[in-house]
């Protein structure tokens, strides 16, 4: 059961939180994910540790770095463990999985071959003392600069065969040993337990539009600039079919590129195009719910790594589609503050009911 705040939200003000209960989870209050701990790397060295993590029922684990020089082969373990105790299943740009097993080097960051070019990780963890620990991790890596260079995409699933203690380190390290991580390099933890009681969500909502009739888009408006933008959007189609995509800061030159995975199939990249941010392909029929995670440095190009659900049909003798997507606006001199969903065709395609929300963090 859900108890809907004002506005059709699930997330509200703490005067309006406080009547609720999290107590059908086993909790006694609010809760959320709340920022556990944080590190940025010295700019010197060949690793980095976020340390003295609470023990939490699940962890979700933001990063974005990357390796000035050297070799650069990015991986992530946990607790410090350095034995033989990680297997992982991994898929790079849709291609075939592969696996490690009984390895000591934990996750690797989900690109093959050196490189030193910027990363953008999005990680969950099961996290059970006296059991394996189970991670789903999506990777955005820039690639080449510029948007004529798709980004490289990836999944990554990695299990820590230790059942014996939580998690409470995750330690960033560089498995070529020659090069450091930026000092722009940085790895923020966040925690969720159903028997929190806090008030002090890590994520703050930042904008949130519904049609009230039916548009070509859907328009955040200006929002407070924040590091990390957390995005769902969930379109009723007007009918017809949809090439829908995000346009960021209302930029409409051929800035974006992305990497699209179609019902698992090898991705596709598209290169220096107006639609090609936070988009799932096209020629879809039905309504859609997408899920967007964005690392938003105005400095750096803006990587998304975006999941949709598209219901492509009507009835249950029909299977909905759905996409995994990495992408990127190559700008590096703004942050985003506003998004706008638009239909490549340009008709009424998003019907009234249809909601964008924004949550950002820094």
């Amino acid at each position: 059961m859900v108890d809907w705040l004002a506005g059709k939200r699930m997330k509200g003000t703490s005067s309006e939180r406080t009547s609720l209960s999290t107590t059908a989870l086993g909790g006694t209050g609010v809760g959320g994910w709340v920022e556990l701990a944080r590190t940025s790397a010295s700019g010197s060295s060949t690793s980095y540790d976020v340390t003295s993590l609470p023990d939490k029922r699940y962890y979700m684990v933001l990063s974005n770095f990357w390796i000035t020089s050297g070799n650069g082969n990015p991986y992530f373990r946990l607790n410090g463990d350095t034995g033989s105790n990680y297997s992982a299943r991994y898929s790079m740009n849709g291609a075939a999985d592969g696996t490690m097993t009984s390895t000591d080097r934990g996750m690797y960051g989900g690109v093959s071959g050196y490189n030193l070019l910027p990363y953008f990780t999005v990680d969950y963890f099961a996290n059970v003392s006296s059991k394996e620990k189970l991670h789903i991790g999506h990777v955005a890596h820039q690639n080449t600069a510029g948007a004529a260079n798709a980004p490289n995409r990836a999944e990554r699933h990695l299990k820590h065969a230790q059942t014996s203690n939580p998690i409470t380190q995750y330690n960033m390290w560089n498995q070529s040993g020659s090069g450091n991580f930026s000092s722009s390099s940085e790895t923020v933890v966040l925690g969720w337990d159903p028997a929190d009681t806090h008030t002090t969500n890590f994520w703050q909502e930042l904008a949130s539009v519904e049609l009230t009739s039916a548009s070509s888009t859907i328009d955040t408006g200006t929002f407070t600039a924040k590091k990390y933008l957390w995005v769902q959007v969930y379109f009723k189609s007007g009918g017809g079919s949809i090439d829908t995509y995000l346009r960021a800061n209302g930029d409409t030159g051929a800035n974006y590129a992305c990497s699209e995975s179609i019902n698992g199939a090898s991705d596709t990249a598209r290169t220096s195009g107006a639609i090609f941010f936070g988009r799932p392909g096209y020629g879809f029929v039905g309504d859609m719910f997408c899920n967007h995670f964005i690392i938003n440095n105005a400095s750096n190009e803006k990587l998304c790594i975006s999941h949709f659900s598209i219901r492509d049909g009507t009835g249950a003798t029909v299977a909905p589609a759905r996409a995994e997507v990495a992408s990127k606006w190559a700008n590096t001199s703004n942050q985003i503050t506003r998004l706008e969903v638009a239909d490549n065709g340009g008709g009424t395609d998003y019907d009234t009911g249809s909601i964008i929300k924004v949550w950002g963090a820094d």
